[in-house]
């Protein structure tokens, strides 16, 4: 069997980092790769400087390379540390999440809260492990959205440290601030403390494996946003917003604060919401309230990918209200756009990925 570059990181995809306990692939720790017909030369990052830890990674990488390519291979494998900011983007906050991605909207009342358990319930109707992080923190509605009102987390033991076990509605795990606080009551707190409160959902949580840990931001570009890209290891964002003018001037404000020198989140895409009213009794008409394809224009202009049109529909706002996300509903309007919304978030997060491996080995 001849040598190629995707051989090789598929037999890498089986050596795991002895701390991070992920493949070095996914963790894009494959710095450079240099083969042909006989020989391997390469280059690999671990989390851990010490030698010990460097060797140990070194014989993982070269047996499952001999074994696969074989035992007279010419191989050479080098093991560094990772620099600082590679050690920052793989902390210990949340290692068994695969990936993790904010959604957010430059105002309130464009539906992003709405988008964010619908999408998460597109997620798990595709069998994929989901979570929601309710950062909301002024104006929490997951509990409300799956009927989860008055419940509250209870606590677990995760190798001799209590964690925050999260609220389990529809198969997705859910934590919010709205869980700790009286549905009736403000929440009145200064940008610190918000931001504390915040960081609890992750940090004191235990979210074990999931694939995909959607956080509900607040509306706005503030200092929860600020926090939480310091403190969490985001793989993207989502900007939602209306068809309407007053709307898309604030989504790209949300494209480009994620997009800042400081920030460099992925922008994975646009979902314009609203984007048409369909009265039930008249299913294939469409209305353009607030205007037409206003975050799609905004997408292409701002270059950055476009993940689909929801329609205004009644049954999605009822859903809601009664804590039954409309993506649970069975081949409806809104069902089927959020289920090909999750299937485009996931392919555009592959896309991402994808990229920087190989800006990374290029």
């Amino acid at each position: 069997m001849g040598i190629t570059r995707e051989g090789i990181l598929d037999v890498l995809g089986n050596v795991h980092e002895p701390d991070l306990k992920k493949d070095i692939v996914s963790l894009n720790l494959v710095e450079h790769i240099d083969f042909s017909d006989k020989h391997i030369h390469l280059t690999v990052l671990v989390s851990n400087p010490a030698l010990h830890a460097r060797k140990r990674l070194q014989e993982l990488v070269d047996f499952q390379l001999r074994k696969n390519f074989g035992e007279d291979l010419d191989l050479a494998t080098t093991v560094k540390p990772m620099p600082t900011e590679a050690k920052q983007a793989h902390r210990k906050i949340l290692p068994e999440v695969k990936n993790i991605v904010a959604i957010a909207s430059g105002k309130g009342g464009v539906g992003k809260s709405t988008v964010t358990a619908n999408l998460a319930g597109g997620l798990a109707k595709a069998g994929y492990r989901v979570g929601i992080v309710d950062a909301d923190i002024y104006g929490p509605s997951m509990p409300t959205m799956f009927d989860v009102v008055g419940e509250r987390p209870t606590m677990i033991d995760v190798e001799g440290t209590p964690k925050i076990n999260p609220v389990m509605s529809y198969g997705i795990k859910l934590l919010s601030i709205g869980f700790f606080t009286e549905q009736d009551n403000a929440v009145v707190w200064r940008g610190p403390m918000a931001a504390k409160a915040l960081t609890q959902l992750f940090t004191d949580a235990h979210w074990g494996e999931l694939d995909y840990l959607l956080i509900d931001l607040p509306p706005g570009t503030g200092d929860i946003h600020l926090s939480l890209v310091q403190t969490v290891p985001l793989d993207g964002a989502v900007i939602v917003s209306t068809p309407q003018e007053v709307a898309l001037a604030d989504a790209r404000k949300g494209v480009n604060m994620f997009q800042l020198e400081n920030i460099q989140v992925p922008v994975v895409g646009i979902v314009e919401n609203m984007a048409w009213f369909t009265p039930a009794e008249l299913p294939e008409n469409k209305y353009y309230i607030f205007g037409r394809d206003g975050a799609k224009n905004l997408a292409e202009g701002m270059k950055v990918p476009f993940l689909g049109h929801i329609p205004l529909v009644q049954s999605v706002r009822e859903s809601g209200d009664v804590g039954r996300p409309a993506v649970f509903q069975e081949n409806t309007i809104t069902s089927n756009a959020f289920e090909k919304l999750a299937q485009k978030l996931v392919e555009q997060l592959e896309s991402i990925k994808a990229k920087k491996l190989t800006n990374h080995l290029a």
